[in-house]
């Protein structure tokens, strides 16, 4: 085929490190592009197992492996789309490819013979010679097949299809019915009066939303995907935080709404039909058998411990704060009240910090700084270089010998079009294999200032910011061999790790110096507010704690259904899950609704929610080390890029952590940082 003739998706780029040339593809080339690259797959696959040579590792697991490489390549440009840029039309594709491409992979997974090759390798896998990268990927492999049904009988084999058919549709419809009900759930304000509390950047974005949806006047104020809104800290109005807040946890169960009721119970119980043909209990077994934590009920201790520890100190924070407030607290008056009890309690007002957080500084002399001083990495911006959307921009990656290892790109602004929260993508997988480098993004939901206005930062964004960047460092520092044990392809339960473990650096006295210069002066931070802001960071609200534990809790509830309970009510259940995990009373909802818990019914932490908790065991403990070996220093840093973030799924992620710190990791690091430590059992 001529390269005039190449789908636009599917041509070899030739931009740096295989970077999509987006502004040659249109959206009407996604279907053709898709539809042609799983019918090349397959004829790769075809070609695999009807191989009359034995089965090698290398002729049928490596070539597996290696197959599919266009439709990895469509997958990296509209995957990468669609979550931050959406539109009606790639909704409509989204929904045909969340079927074609299920189907398209049950066809591989459920293939006799190809099963028969790989399940034979796994048999002889002690004799094979294999490296530990190919034993993984041999096993993985195997497991693969067997949980996509492999070895179900012709009957029990269609079940699986229709049922992974369906819950393709069924999430990709959550995710979309979220954005477009958070959108429509957006709170207009008539009067600025009632803005009060905002500051003059919010209130002006505020009337720029309005103008943006079509409101001739006033204010609108767009919702955050979490259940808590962050100007419910700052809105002095209780009436507009009452009004904020019930819109939050209204959201998609509401009958002349975007409801997602509906959608939650029908996922929950294909979840567990499916659970039960494979010989789970239920999906939260299913789920847990692939992730670095043992079982369901070594899940459910921890939470319970962590709970119960957090309740008794909610308890006590809600008696301060009702003092402190000298009236009755409801829960869209909590972080208000939190924000004022963490001001009187801080020598040095933190209202200035901001402004010594402007966004351009905090990620060249932060961001970027940290990960030189540690990994030896260098950025240099690429303007000739156009992301998928304008506000999209890319940097390029060089080790500390001057060689290019791949492209970073940032997309920190909200836009109607990106659902909410932050992550991380791979564009391009690294692979040595392949020959591949990584292509990965972040994506954050700022607030974007107006045109002579600078981006600044609270203290939540910019641990956010550092926090999805130990993401893209999971990527960018890959060095394995398979694309699919790059990066951050490692259990869900340990994914969080790395990302965790960044966000120590935000304000390390050693970056915090570096960045943090006022935005209009240019003077640095005063030394009493950066000890401020650090000591307030350190202060863990039991508030915080609690909304992310009720939500993992629930997540986990929501999947130890079996297939034989019978559930009609998704509130009354949410309800009675939470109070028999010890959850008392209304005052703090989980992070999360049901309705909205995008995480779970939407993306790929399902029965998996709990893993930023279990990862930050292991974060409290890496902390730990850092700071016992001198910081940041580039000699740490390699150490750690070694044994984690250059390994990915190519090792055991906690037999590597083990052997960075020197033991198995405990939770009595954790306990502290979360101030439980003194409470906990």
């Amino acid at each position: 085929m001529n390269r005039c003739e190449v789908n636009p998706v599917l041509a070899e780029s030739t931009l740096p490190h295989g970077l999509p040339d987006f502004a040659s593809i249109t959206d009407g080339d996604f279907l053709p592009a898709f539809t042609e690259a799983m019918a090349t797959q397959i004829a790769e696959v075809e070609s695999i197992a009807d191989d009359p040579r034995p089965a090698t590792f290398h002729n049928t697991v490596e070539a597996l492996e290696l197959s599919g490489r266009d439709l990895a390549r469509a997958s990296g440009v509209f995957f990468n789309l669609v979550g931050p840029d959406t539109n009606p039309v790639r909704n409509e594709i989204s929904q045909k490819l969340s079927t074609l491409l299920t189907d398209h992979a049950n066809t591989i997974a459920m293939d006799g013979r190809l099963f028969t090759r790989i399940a034979d390798l796994y048999e002889r896998r002690d004799d094979l010679a294999l490296t530990e990268a190919q034993e993984r990927l041999l096993a993985k492999r195997y497991r693969e097949s067997v949980r996509a049904g492999a070895g179900l009988g012709s009957d029990d084999q269609e079940q699986m299809r229709q049922i992974s058919s369906r819950l393709a549709w069924l999430t990709t419809t959550f995710s979309q019915r979220i954005l477009d009900d958070t959108n429509a759930s957006a709170v207009l304000i008539d009067n600025e009066a009632e803005l009060d509390g905002l500051s003059d950047g919010e209130i002006r974005a505020a009337r720029r939303a309005a103008a943006d949806a079509g409101h001739d006047a006033g204010y609108l104020i767009t919702l955050e995907l979490p259940t808590s809104q962050s100007v419910l800290t700052s809105l002095t109005d209780p009436a507009v935080r009452q009004r904020v807040f019930d819109a939050s946890v209204r959201r998609c169960s509401r009958a002349n709404g975007d409801d997602t009721r509906e959608l939650v119970l029908e996922i929950v119980g294909l979840r567990a039909r499916r659970a039960r043909l494979l010989g789970y209990t239920d999906h939260a077994e299913y789920v847990i058998a692939e992730e670095t934590a043992p079982d369901p009920a070594s899940v459910t201790a921890l939470l319970g411990e962590l709970t119960e520890s957090a309740m008794r100190a909610g308890g006590r924070e809600l008696t301060r704060l009702t003092q402190l407030a000298d009236h009755h607290i409801g829960p869209a008056d909590l972080t208000f009240w939190l924000e004022r009890d963490r001001r009187s309690k801080s020598a040095v007002p933190l209202d200035d910090f901001a402004n010594y957080c402007e966004l351009n500084m905090v990620l060249d002399r932060g961001v970027f700084h940290a990960a030189g001083e540690l990994y030896g990495l260098r950025f240099t911006e690429r303007l000739d270089l156009a992301g998928y959307h304008p506000d999209v921009r890319i940097w390029e990656v060089f080790s500390d010998n001057g060689r290019s290892i791949g492209l970073f790109l940032g997309d920190y602004y909200a836009r109607p079009s990106k659902r909410g929260g932050a992550w991380m993508n791979n564009i391009v997988d690294q692979s040595t294999v392949l020959s591949t480098q990584p292509v990965v993004v972040n994506v954050l939901n700022l607030t974007k200032p107006d045109d002579d206005k600078p981006c600044l930062l609270t203290m939540d964004q910019l641990t956010t910011l550092f926090h999805e960047f130990g993401h893209a460092l999971h990527g960018l520092l890959s060095a394995v061999d398979y694309p699919s044990q790059s990066g951050t392809s490692v259990p869900r339960d340990f994914v969080e790790f790395p990302s965790q473990v960044n966000e120590m650096w935000a304000l390390h006295p050693d970056v915090l110096s570096h960045y943090a210069r006022h935005h209009e002066t240019g003077d640095p931070i005063p030394t009493e507010l950066a000890e401020a802001a650090r000591e307030s960071a350190n202060t863990e609200t039991a508030h915080g704690t609690i909304e992310y534990l009720a939500a993992a809790v629930l997540d986990l509830a929501w999947h130890r259904i079996t297939a034989d309970d019978s559930i009609d009510d998704v509130e009354a259940f949410e309800r009675a899950a939470l109070r028999s995990a010890g959850f008392v009373g209304d005052l703090i909802p989980p992070r999360y609704r049901s309705a909205y818990f995008n995480h779970i019914f939407g993306g790929g932490y399902s029965a998996g929610y709990y893993s930023y908790i279990w990862s930050e065991v292991l974060d409290a403990e890496t902390e730990q080390w850092f700071l016992t070996e001198g910081g940041l220093q580039r000699s740490n840093g390699q150490r750690f890029a070694e044994a984690t973030l250059s390994r990915g799924d190519s090792v055991d992620p906690l037999v590597a952590h083990e052997k960075l710190i020197g033991r198995r990791p405990e939770i009595g690091p954790l306990l502290v940082r979360r101030g439980l430590g003194a409470v906990a059992g």
